[in-house]
């Protein structure tokens, strides 16, 4: 009988009590430079690894408008042409306010970006640099955006 109980909890009541994913936005800027295309990565403020500019969806706003939204606040992309549909998803764990951890799926956006800013809503509290996908794809940490990086 335990066996049945411990089959029961892992197959029907187990995936009752997850939560379903929270869904995120992510802008992977692109340029063209004389060696190929090149990828813009910026610093997260917390703990300072490589990511590229996301966040939550807006109200009033597609996932791609968000994500360019992001792109301006984060990076400081200030002119880009958008692709509307996502170029790929990836998935991380999300550490919240309350320390709980949230799964979160991302869809990313391509914008190819042709203007930058040097003054943009975070720009003292951020790095960022370009780099080809190969090397984007050595410095993120989520396997999934690692991914679209070598798919390049």
């Amino acid at each position: 009988m335990t066996e049945g109980l411990k089959k029961a909890w892992a197959e029907m009541v187990q995936p009752l009590l997850r939560r379903p994913p929270e869904v995120q936005v992510a802008a992977l800027c692109g340029r063209q430079s004389d060696d190929g295309i090149e990828v813009l990565l910026i610093t997260s403020r917390d703990s300072g690894r490589w990511i590229v500019p996301k966040g939550w969806l807006m109200d009033g706003k597609s996932a791609a408008e968000a994500a360019r939204e992001e792109a301006w606040e984060e990076a400081g992309v200030k002119t880009a042409m958008l692709t509307p549909v996502p170029v790929g998803t990836f998935a991380y764990e999300k550490r919240l306010d309350t320390g709980y951890r949230a799964p979160v799926e991302v869809q990313v956006f391509y914008l190819d970006v042709s203007e930058l800013s040097d003054i943009y809503p975070e720009a003292r509290e951020r790095e960022r640099k370009w780099v080809s996908p190969a090397q984007a794809a050595e410095m993120v940490n989520e396997p999934g955006l690692k991914a679209i990086f070598q798919e390049m």
